[in-house]
């Protein structure tokens, strides 16, 4: 499975500088010096790439040369959306009733608009990308409880070679600072093999709560062998929830496994089992990695649904294809006049550090 996606990885990041060449280099009107210095940003940020690729896939180094290289993911999925652009801006001057001066007024001006807003878009989602979540407070009134409860959220941390054991040591010193009663992790914590990362993940010891952490798999855990994962947190005290239910609290807290079993036959996610023995007299807050679950509920309406996967969207515009396959992006959703859903945009990234759009966030809810 890692061979086929290397080899995709590969065939795809080719054609697509290929095409930025072809389809954007070669037409705009800048000079020839600039056309070359385009040319070499392409053929270097194609290198760094397949840097990138043998450094997280290969050799497991972290370093400033791979944050450094996989910046060049960002700056790939950037040369799509200006090829795009551009198809776009060729169409216009193409079939638009210019004269021909007016016409190379527009196809000049657009050339510098994609450099500006090029560059803008670059600078911007890197910022993004270095700066610490942000807490995000949310209050979910639905009158169950006799005192509000306190659940901090976080999701999707991908712990691997940029998401490193200073920022996890940084994330649960944020996380201390809220009072919780309870934490849970709605799965993609992991994102390489455990036995790289145990330094990292030990920070996550210290994380306080009145009644504990708990933990669900994302889709990425699958990737990494999910026993070996699973064992470990259970060794550090992180209840994992494997399509199972604990009481805590005077809540019922379920949590089930990712949709990403069913595809691959292990692990896969069953809500009968996960419901078994709930008391159906208390308010149920269910853990599932991705809001599309939602579809597998049936008739079952928990009170509180959280989940993350989404990224919120992570980078402009690449929410809008994330929209395509989940029916929420981010944020606080009510689905039912008993059910609400929170989607948390991931207190980490995945591929390039890079944000636009979207904030990585702790989440602290007060659910009353």
């Amino acid at each position: 499975m890692k061979y086929i996606f290397i080899s995709a990885f590969i065939v795809v990041f080719l054609l697509l500088h290929i095409l930025f060449y072809l389809r954007v280099i070669k037409k705009t009107s800048f000079s020839n010096k600039v056309k070359t210095a385009l040319l070499y940003f392409s053929v270097v940020n194609f290198a760094f790439a397949m840097i990138y690729l043998y450094l997280r896939y290969v050799s497991g180094a972290s370093s400033f040369l791979y944050y450094i290289s996989s910046l060049s993911i960002g700056f790939t999925f950037l040369i799509f959306l200006n090829t795009v652009f551009y198809e776009i801006v060729n169409a216009i001057s193409h079939f638009a009733p210019f004269n021909e001066s007016k016409r190379d007024l527009f196809r000049r001006g657009s050339d510098l608009s994609f450099l500006a807003l090029s560059s803008a878009y670059s600078i911007k989602a890197i910022d993004n990308g270095l700066k610490l979540p942000a807490i995000a407070r949310i209050e979910v009134n639905q009158n169950i409880f006799k005192d509000t409860k306190r659940v901090v959220q976080i999701s999707d941390m991908h712990i691997s070679g940029l998401i490193d054991r200073e920022f996890v040591k940084k994330s649960v010193a944020m996380i201390n600072t809220l009072n919780a009663d309870i934490v849970v992790i709605t799965g993609d914590l992991i994102d390489d093999r455990i036995a790289n990362l145990y330094k990292a993940v030990d920070e996550l010891k210290s994380i306080k709560s009145k009644f504990g952490t708990y933990f669900i798999l994302g889709n990425h855990e699958y990737i990494h062998n999910p026993k070996e994962i699973l064992d470990y947190l259970t060794s550090i005290n992180i209840k994992t929830l494997i399509n199972e239910n604990v009481q805590v609290d005077g809540i019922n807290i379920i949590g089930v496994n990712d949709l990403m079993g069913n595809r691959l036959d292990v692990y896969k996610p069953n809500l009968a089992k996960a419901i078994k023995g709930i008391d159906k007299n208390l308010p149920t807050l269910l853990l599932a990695h991705q809001p599309k679950f939602i579809e597998e509920l049936e008739n079952f309406e928990p009170n509180l649904i959280l989940s993350g996967h989404t990224h919120g969207g992570q980078i402009w515009p690449f929410a809008y294809l994330v929209k395509l396959i989940q029916p929420y992006l981010k944020g606080l959703h009510k689905i039912s006049k008993k059910t609400y859903i929170y989607v948390n945009s991931g207190i980490g990234f995945w591929g390039p550090p890079m944000r636009l759009g979207s904030r990585a966030e702790i989440t602290i809810i007060k659910w009353k």
